[in-house]
Parts: C-alpha cells; sequence; structure tokens
C-alpha cells in the first residue's frame, strides 16, 4: 500500500470511528431507554415479531420457512443499509446505535412478516406471490406511512413509498429464487466417517 492510500484508509477508518462514536452519543441523547419510542420499536418491531415465531411457524417446514425468511433478512438488510448510509432514507430511533439501519425491522418484522405470507401460501396452496405482492403494498404504504407519521422512519432525496415498494418486491422475489434453487439442488448422501 503506497502512503497516498495509506493516508486515504487511515482517513476513512477516522471518520468512520468518528460516524460511530456520534451515533452512540445521539442515540445517547434522544434514542435511549427513556423514550417511548425505543420501547415501541423493541416490543412491537423486535420482540413480538421473534417470540410468536416460537408459537406460530409451521415445526414441519420450519427450516425452508426460515431460510426464505433468511433471505429477507439478509437482501433487506443490505438495501437498508445502503440507503441509509447513502442519506435515502435514515431512523432516529434505534435499540442498538452501532448497528447500521434499523435491526428490529431488518431482523424481526419485516422477515418475519414474509415468512407468515411463505408459510400461509404454503399451507393453502394459494399464489405466494400475489400474496407477498399484498404485503409489500401494507408494507409501503401504510405501515411505513404510519411510523413516517410518528418520527420512526424519514425518507430523504426524493425516495418515496413507490420506492420502498419496489425494493420489497425485488427483496421476496429474490429470496423466493434463492430458496427454489436451494430446494432444486440434488441431494446427496453424507460422506461414510472412517472409524
Amino acid at each position: 500500500m503506497d502512503k497516498g492510500q495509506l493516508d486515504a484508509y487511515e482517513k476513512i477508518k477516522s471518520m468512520q470511528q468518528h460516524l460511530n462514536e456520534t451515533q452512540v452519543d445521539y442515540w445517547h441523547a434522544h434514542s435511549a431507554l427513556d423514550t417511548w419510542q425505543f420501547w415501541i420499536i423493541l416490543i412491537l418491531f423486535f420482540l413480538l415479531p421473534l417470540v410468536s415465531v416460537l408459537f406460530f411457524i409451521d415445526g414441519k417446514n420450519k427450516l425452508l420457512i426460515g431460510f426464505y425468511g433468511f433471505n429477507i433478512h439478509v437482501w433487506f438488510g443490505y438495501i437498508d443499509r445502503i440507503g441509509s448510509e447513502n442519506g435515502f432514507w435514515g431512523y432516529p430511533y434505534k435499540i442498538f446505535p452501532f448497528i447500521p439501519g434499523n435491526v428490529s425491522l431488518d431482523a424481526a418484522l419485516v422477515p418475519i412478516l414474509f415468512m407468515y405470507v411463505y408459510q400461509w401460501t404454503l399451507k393453502t396452496n394459494k399464489n405466494f406471490y400475489i400474496y407477498s405482492i399484498g404485503l409489500s403494498v401494507f408494507l409501503s404504504f401504510v405501515f411505513k406511512p404510519i411510523i413516517n407519521m410518528h418520527e420512526l422512519f424519514k425518507l430523504h432525496k426524493g425516495i418515496n413509498f413507490l420506492h420502498l415498494f419496489m425494493f420489497y418486491c425485488i427483496i421476496f422475489i429474490f429470496s423466493k429464487i434463492i430458496t427454489n434453487i436451494f430446494l432444486r439442488l440434488p441431494l446427496r448422501e453424507k460422506p461414510k466417517m472412517d472409524k
């Protein structure tokens, strides 16, 4: 690494550290345990969805549904991080100040809602895509405007709820494609262990 590259690398690292410290300071001042927003996000968007999985996930298909949900979580997390870090949207209140985006939505509420739609369409033999589009409409044009109205979520730089709808659709379709690819992979025999 030459000196110019090393200096640029050190500058980026220093700026990231300063940003992290600023985010933690902001969280302590405006988003910590003493705000009602923290508790709404923790309970309704994080804990309640995670606990609901213990009671409502289909035991017979839990790995399939969990794999699909994990795909939603990963891709939604990437999209959310890109949007947050580029200033397209933001979350004034968070559970954890040091995690980009909003972990309660990325890791809990949104993936679990999509998991329930997937589970329901598997059980009832309904059209997965129609009901997933329906959930995307709900999340984009009902849920996000409500949390935006209560300042738990903010849109910036001309991004609107239609853009969010497109992101949800891309994410659930891509996650379904990946899940289908893994379902079609041939099963291999387990290698025999030498004794």
